[in-house]
């Protein structure tokens, strides 16, 4: 099973979200958090903080990264562990840096979130958000 993380950054009550391209084989044309597969001996946050430097270019600080949930995604004949993480302090001003992976970004609001790609990966989000006032 392909372990995959995705990231929330947030700031001000807003979260960053990442327009999948339409020609990607999983969740294409989709708004989601950003993210991507983990590789043989990385941890997660190790992933996490590789993936939004290449996908943002962003220099996450792991210890301001709080985990929201772990959920199995995708389609049945090929299932993904995916766990979601929401991090509060990065360097670095966020940029599609991997117009091969998303064609747009953006940050929302809690009223503007689009449909979600992953329900639970939401619920958990807004659940951290609320709570937290970020």
């Amino acid at each position: 099973m392909h372990k995959v993380v995705v990231g929330a950054l947030v700031r001000e009550g807003q979260v960053l979200l990442v327009h999948r391209s339409p020609n990607k084989r999983a969740y294409p044309d989709v708004w989601d958090l950003p993210g991507g597969l983990i590789e043989a001996g990385e941890s997660e946050l190790g992933a996490l903080a590789r993936e939004l430097h290449e996908e943002l270019g962003v220099q996450i600080a792991t210890g301001s990264a709080s985990h929201l949930c772990r959920v199995t995604a995708g389609p049945a004949e090929e299932p993904a562990l995916l766990s979601a993480w929401l991090v509060r302090d990065w360097q670095g001003t966020p940029a599609n840096v991997a117009p091969e992976e998303h064609d747009d970004i953006g940050w929302f609001g809690l009223q503007e979130l689009p449909p979600p790609a992953h329900v639970v990966v939401r619920t958990a989000l807004v659940e951290a958000m609320l709570s937290h006032r970020t």
